[in-house]
């Protein structure tokens, strides 16, 4: 392509990830022409060897990956979440959520990263009014009320009426945009990698809260589990600079045996954890979602799946403004989006930042409170079912996507 070539498309994504590309197949497969500007290579994705990353979907999102027409290409890559069980350190009291409580539907699934990214991009593919933009970046984005146009890298330029940051937690674009955010950071690491183990996990996903913070085991295809392992931040670099048989023993230590021998199987990854929210999910002409506009705690799992609500959101506003052959780039549609949105976030980032205090701690009377607390919540149907379908991404003011309803 030229160095001076000008792509023209109605909504220009920025960032390509799992949230960004997500996106951009909802926009185009509803008629409207899009542009997902990324810096990694497509290929990157299709190639890409096991990385010991995976992520939790909630059965209201694959309702919304399977609306778009994706969830056929990571299905078979994906285990069903049966029951969630959660404990207090060594506490014989516990919660326990079955999904034969509700019916037939399992709460979630578990997929490693790299099959969502292999599913999208193959999506992508045969979506006809989507163009991918890549390997580049922006050099310049300049946004005014009649329109958008940014400067990329590689010398081309993309015209939009719309610009939406998918571009991460670190987000230029919102930068730019000077949208404040609301931030800090716990004195917590979350620890991640993939274990393999002798005996079946049975689609159990087990959420375990030590002293340092929670100790999640979430169940992979085969006999294997996804470990997100939350540690003080001051003990986790010795953590992690140990050899394959210290950190085994440190992981086995917390893990317990209940699932047999176990084996790290393949990298390790940590990352500081943090909150952060932005003052508002919108500027003129843009649009923020994913975590360009909000990072939350592990705890609960609910990061890529508060993140593809958004997705769900924005898709439903801007197609039905389109439709209605309103300006999609408009104050009062990106408007809708940022009121619609902001209620579940907020309480989402409220309720993962008060758990993660309330049990990264081993205060006697507190311990007490929570263990009593957790069983008397699974001795009450009424009130467990609900949890469940918070869990499930169930539950309130939901997008037609969530809902298992077409754009």
């Amino acid at each position: 392509m030229a160095s001076s070539e000008i792509i023209e498309a109605e909504v220009l994504i920025v960032g390509g990830g799992m949230i960004g590309l997500t996106l951009g197949c909802a926009l185009a497969g509803a008629g409207m022409a899009v542009a997902v500007v990324d810096r990694a290579d497509p290929a990157c994705h299709l190639d890409a060897g096991f990385d010991g990353r995976a992520s939790a979907i909630a059965h209201g999102t694959k309702l919304t990956l399977d609306g778009i027409g994706v969830w056929s290409g990571m299905a078979r890559d994906a285990e069903p979440i049966r029951e969630i069980r959660v404990s207090d350190g060594d506490s014989p009291l516990f919660l326990h959520y079955d999904h034969r409580d509700l019916g037939d539907d399992p709460l979630g699934y578990m997929i490693e990263n790299r099959h969502f990214r292999q599913a999208m991009s193959a999506a992508a593919d045969g979506v006809e009014r989507l163009q991918l933009v890549a390997p580049t970046s922006l050099r310049q984005l300049t946004r005014t009320e009649a329109g958008a146009e940014a400067e990329l890298d590689d010398g081309r330029y993309v015209r939009a009426s719309l610009v939406i940051a998918a571009d991460g937690h670190q987000s230029a674009v919102r930068r730019e945009a000077g949208i404040p955010v609301t931030a800090w950071t716990y004195d917590q690491t979350g620890i991640v990698c993939t274990v393999a183990h002798e005996r079946p996990h049975r689609g159990i996903a087990h959420e375990r809260f030590l002293s340092a913070g929670p100790f999640a085991i979430l169940p992979l295809s085969g006999n294997r589990s996804s470990l997100v392992w939350t540690e003080r931040s001051d003990l986790a670099p010795a953590i992690m600079a140990l050899d394959d048989s210290g950190f085994h023993a440190e992981m086995a230590g917390r893990f317990g045996g209940f699932l047999g021998l176990l084996q790290v199987n393949g990298p390790r990854w940590s990352y500081p954890l943090a909150l952060s929210h932005a003052a508002r999910y919108s500027d003129t002409r843009l649009a923020l979602v994913g975590d360009a506009a909000h990072v939350m705690h592990p705890i609960a799992g609910q990061g890529l799946n508060l993140g593809l609500r958004d997705v769900a959101a924005l898709s439903e506003v801007l197609v039905d403004a389109h439709r209605l052959g309103l300006d999609i780039g408009g104050a009062d549609v990106l408007a809708r989006y940022g009121r619609w949105r902001r209620v579940d976030t907020t309480l989402l980032l409220a309720v993962t930042d008060i758990l993660n205090r309330l049990f990264s701690n081993d205060i006697a009377p507190l311990r007490l409170a929570r263990d009593l607390g957790l069983a008397a919540v699974n001795q009450l149907p009424p009130l467990k079912r609900l949890f469940m379908h918070h869990a499930m991404g169930t539950v309130g003011d939901l997008p037609r996507l969530a809902r298992g309803k077409p754009l």
